[in-house]
């Protein structure tokens, strides 16, 4: 289920948490994978096991590094079939004391960024009948404390989805996003919570079941990745650990 083979993907955010784990997943289900981020240290230590990969340090806030990122990926594997939008950035932040560069970052990472990176793909996945998988968040479909840049983001995100979902449907491509929920990346264990933070607004971004682990959550990504997912298109889909059966 989910087979990559003779794929060629983009994975962003591919040096750690999410991004790390869908390039290892996609790379072991047959995909060859050009991994983008900006910590390219860390991005040698995940390549190691991605067979045939190969990796560069991308500021995704940048349209022209985008831009350069695919062509590069074009270049060194000659075509593209799969763009997986998985950098994220979240930063909690009291919204009456947010600051103009918070509120921008924010947006810059989480929206726009993976909208430079569609509109560079595009031609490319037209060509090959290939997929974008957009990493949305819980907080792309509900509310979430002192989050109000990052869910004002993450709903963007789902809205770019099925705004290019309806614009393509008739073409050879397929525009997908996941919602996930809480899982333990650098952003989520070590995060700082606003001064006078209230801890049980806090505690309602987690599922009763706790974390999820960042490799089960690459699996959604992988599927709606692969030919499997044939049928889908415009699909967004919450991975959250039962956060939102109640």
């Amino acid at each position: 289920m989910g087979q990559l083979s003779g794929k060629v993907a983009l994975v962003t955010g591919a040096s750690a948490g999410l991004g790390a784990a869908t390039a290892r997943l996609f790379a072991e289900r047959g995909a060859q994978v050009f991994g983008i981020a900006r910590d390219t240290e860390r991005m040698a230590e995940v390549f190691a096991d991605v067979p045939g990969g190969t990796f560069a340090s991308v500021d995704i806030t940048s349209p022209q590094a985008c831009a350069d990122a695919v062509a590069d990926c074009v270049a060194h594997f000659g075509r593209l079939d799969v763009l997986a939008n998985v950098a994220g950035f979240h930063q909690m932040r009291h919204s009456a004391t947010m600051t103009d560069d918070d509120w921008e970052r924010d947006l810059a990472v989480n929206l726009t960024g993976p909208f430079y990176l569609c509109r560079a793909a595009l031609p490319h996945l037209l060509d090959s009948g290939g997929n974008i998988v957009n990493v949305s968040s819980i907080a792309g479909v509900e509310g979430e404390v002192y989050s109000a840049g990052y869910c004002a983001a993450k709903h963007g995100l789902v809205g770019l989805t099925r705004a290019l979902a309806i614009e393509f449907t008739k073409d050879r491509l397929r525009v997908n996003a996941i919602c996930p929920g809480g899982m333990p990346t650098a952003q989520t264990t070590e995060f700082q919570a606003p001064e006078n933070a209230d801890w049980d607004l806090i505690m309602r971004i987690a599922s009763p079941r706790g974390f999820m682990d960042t490799a089960d959550v690459a699996k959604t990504i992988a599927f709606l990745a692969s030919d499997d997912a044939a049928a889908i298109h415009g699909a967004v889909y919450r991975v959250d650990n039962g956060k939102g059966a109640g």
